[in-house]
């Protein structure tokens, strides 16, 4: 016989209030949303593109590393990169994403547990300059053990950049200080402009495209200076690392 209507309203007003109606879960269907999960994540891994960088440079720093022996439920690999994030380019990652889940019987009243399961997903992510990263589920293709992207290091100035420059101003005259100062930095990836300003020697060296200078001047008293500057003004477009910085600063 059927309960009367108010306490079978009753029982399931309780049942929803304290959770205790939950069904045994799908496994696969849970992996399925994990893994759909982890790809919403990899938006914001791969996000905040501000430099020019090469997709394998991307997907080798991007993408969260599992270490050998982990445990970990989900598994994370770049499968093939192409192209850069650079002016009117895109880098082009495609990733594969497959997560196991081990069955749960459920252990409390509200766990209804879930079956043992598995999935595999793979999505393909476009990244421009200073854009938002998006992604598209793509068909996953037969590559058991795809190539391990890897990082070449970043062009930078030399970690003894203030060391260098500050000994090719003490002993530059106007004449040697241009000469001076590319010897000191003999690096073809390392910009170098010089000048003379009101007595003192300007030099600033620096990478371009990674925002990175130094500007020093040595004064007509000899003492060797580090002048401040805005960092917005190394940025494309604007007057980047020179020794405009010092002489004729943007207003």
């Amino acid at each position: 016989m059927a309960p009367p209507p108010r306490i079978g309203a009753l029982a399931v007003a309780t049942c929803l209030l304290l959770s205790g109606c939950a069904e045994y879960r799908d496994g696969d269907s849970m992996a399925r949303d994990m893994a759909a999960d982890e790809a919403e994540h990899l938006d914001v891994d791969f996000a905040h593109h501000d430099r020019v960088r090469d997709a394998e440079y991307i997907a080798a720093t991007g993408i969260p590393r599992v270490a050998a022996g982990d445990d970990s439920p989900v598994r994370i690999e770049a499968l093939t990169w192409s192209g850069r994030t650079a002016p009117d380019e895109q880098a082009i990652i495609d990733v594969r994403i497959a997560v196991t889940v081990t069955e749960d019987q459920g252990s409390s009243f509200g766990d209804g547990g879930h079956s043992a399961g598995q999935a595999t997903r793979c999505y393909r992510y476009l990244l421009a300059l200073h854009s938002a990263t998006s992604h598209q589920e793509i068909d996953c293709p037969a590559v058991a053990t795809p190539p391990v992207p890897t990082a070449a290091p970043v062009p930078a100035l030399p970690d003894d950049a203030h060391a260098r420059l500050t000994a090719a101003l003490r002993t530059a005259t106007p004449n040697t200080l241009a000469g001076a100062v590319r010897a000191a930095f003999p690096e073809r990836h390392v910009t170098v402009d010089t000048a003379t300003h009101e007595g003192a020697l300007v030099a600033a060296v620096g990478v371009p495209a990674e925002r990175d200078c130094l500007l020093l001047v040595r004064t007509a008293g000899g003492a060797i200076e580090s002048p401040g500057y805005d960092p917005a003004w190394l940025a494309p477009g604007e007057a980047g690392c020179g020794t405009r910085l010092y002489i004729s600063p943007p207003r």
